[in-house]
């Protein structure tokens, strides 16, 4: 494919309709990338998510469909199964695709192992990387990446796994919890202290499911994300190969700092997908429902509530754009990133609420997007960042 940031951006015109802006970066490959994405949620997740979220299970089988599509290989090289190139846009396109589909938990579930790909690739052993890569991306085998601990979330500096040099292996011991995919996935990449405190102190390691002194328990009972597996993780006396570690020995997650920030521009385009369908399910809503006499639509105070929540999809499409563009142009910014993360879920929770406004009791039931929505929005809140962690960040990356 062409080197997408050279392409000529396509010519429009001002749409109509409920979504009125435009992508002045749109170029033919990512229109196209868009609609088949578009198309492959519509006629192979969406009729089935209510199914599937009540399940508690993704077929396996749909891994490998979304992998045959390419979409877990942006940024990878294709020696590895990767597609050779990035682009922000197409990323993005097909989280917001995706969070259209009716459950969130169908996303999860798919994209859990995007967080440890980019590791993999740059830290770990290349007799790893060309075993594990082609297996992940294809959809055949999952990956997770393992930060989190029972202790120590947001609060990375502090983890307590541990890992200790024992001849020419590493001792690993510790936990981990919340690790999206962690009951299915085959592979990890797996943060531990191996010395001081703090961040420089930490170490990745990759670990096989299979490996002795390997165990994991579900988490149960969750709020949201029901049709995708979170673990918790345990290591006990786990003996690691040497050309497990991945990378620098006590620098481990100071390398792969720079990894969380597509996790959070994915985040952000996951809560405008959700805002959409706030939007969209309630003006379906209000046009086919009718009160006093004349239909939903018509009444003041739902066109004002609609047109809130247009805005705010808006504001949020627009600053997603931004994003991709100045990543495309090979600028992260980072400070942004993190201030749009807070934004997006902000406005999210605006929409769901008032997208439950407006269905009124039937937003309540089981079987429709905007109960999942509802549920969820805590999780794209808190996951990846929560917003208080994100506006801290955002104030230091200015230099304040």
């Amino acid at each position: 494919m062409a080197n997408l940031s050279l392409v000529t951006p396509m010519a429009h015109d001002v749409k109509s309709g409920i979504y009125g802006l435009s992508n002045p970066f749109d170029t033919p490959e990512r229109k196209a990338f868009r609609e088949t994405i578009e198309a492959f949620v519509d006629t192979e997740i969406r009729p089935h998510a209510y199914a599937w979220d009540e399940a508690g299970h993704v077929p396996w089988e749909l891994h490998e469909k979304v992998g045959a599509l390419g979409v877990f290989g942006f940024g990878i090289d294709e020696k590895y199964g990767g597609l050779g190139f990035d682009d922000p846009f197409m990323r993005t396109d097909f989280a917001v695709a995706m969070a259209m589909c009716g459950a969130g938990g169908i996303p999860a579930a798919l994209g859990g192992r995007g967080i440890s790909l980019d590791p993999l690739q740059k830290l770990a052993h290349d007799d790893i990387r060309s075993r594990v890569l082609p297996e992940i991306i294809s959809g055949r085998k999952g990956s997770s990446l393992g930060i989190t601990e029972p202790g120590a979330g947001s609060d990375v500096a502090n983890l307590t796994s541990s890992a200790r040099k024992d001849g020419d292996d590493w001792i690993l011991n510790g936990s981990k919890t919340f690790i999206t995919g962690g009951m299915e996935s085959d592979y990890f990449v797996i943060g531990a202290r191996t010395g001081g405190p703090g961040l420089a102190g930490v170490s990745l390691f990759f670990v096989e499911a299979d490996m002795p002194g390997f165990t994991r328990t579900p988490l149960s009972k969750k709020m949201g994300w029901w049709a995708s597996n979170q673990a918790t993780l345990y290591f006990d006396n786990m003996r690691v190969p040497a050309k497990n570690l991945m990378g620098q020995e006590n620098y481990g997650f100071i390398q792969i700092m720079q990894n969380f920030n597509y996790e959070r521009l994915a985040l952000v385009a996951c809560a405008l997908g959700m805002m959409k369908v706030c939007l969209e399910d309630s003006i379906e809503w209000a046009q086919e429902r009718e009160t006093f006499g004349k239909p939903l639509i018509r009444h003041q105070v739902i066109r004002h509530k609609i047109a809130d929540m247009s805005a705010k999809v808006d504001a949020v499409q627009s600053l997603l754009w931004m994003l991709c563009a100045q990543i495309d142009a090979g600028t992260m910014p980072v400070a942004e990133i993190c201030k749009a993360k807070f934004f997006a879920t902000k406005s999210l929770e605006f929409c769901a609420s008032e997208a439950m406004q407006i269905l009124g009791g039937a937003g309540y039931l089981r079987g429709n997007r905007i109960e999942n929505v509802y549920r969820e929005v805590k999780v794209i809140a808190i996951g990846g960042g929560s917003e208080e962690i994100m506006r801290d960040l955002s104030v230091r990356q200015m230099g304040l």
